[in-house]
């Protein structure tokens, strides 16, 4: 597990990799290369990811629990959108960046998306994982085993 990555927050790291696309996109002399480009589709995933992304924070504001994953969680959240998913702020931020990725339709945005997923999937799910299991034992590996990471 990488743990060199948890110094930074999932939505900085989202931008970074934002920009970064956005710097090779416009110095790339492939830039008329579309891999697939929908602003429609971009529109339908970046609003249902916002949409996800909203309602956890709100859940976990809701019930007075840190929103960085590095902080101490004092119980676990396994209602609302936490029943179909165990991480509905990276999967939204996930659905977020496909958007762009969508909008732009060239490759620098797409490999955004999947270093993100990659990131959050092989560093932050791992690590957060390992913290609740740690703090909650049984009560979060039956959590766990009845629903998915992503979906």
């Amino acid at each position: 597990m990488n743990t060199r990555m948890l110094a930074y927050r999932p939505p900085r790291i989202a931008m970074g990799l934002l920009i970064l696309a956005l710097a090779l996109d416009m110095l790339s002399p492939s830039r008329e290369i579309q891999i697939v480009q929908s602003n429609l589709l971009g529109a339908i995933i970046g609003g249902t990811g916002f949409v996800l992304m909203i309602q956890a924070w709100w859940q976990f504001r809701k019930e007075k629990l840190a929103i960085c994953p590095t902080d101490a969680t004092h119980h676990l959240v396994t209602i609302g959108i936490f029943r179909v998913t165990r991480n509905p702020m990276y999967l939204g931020m996930t659905m977020m960046l496909l958007a762009v990725a969508l909008s732009f339709g060239t490759l620098p945005f797409y490999v955004a998306v999947a270093a993100y997923f990659a990131i959050m999937n092989q560093a932050f799910c791992p690590y957060e994982e390992a913290k609740l299991t740690a703090a909650f034992g049984e009560e979060y590996l039956q959590y766990s085993a009845s629903v998915r990471r992503w979906l």
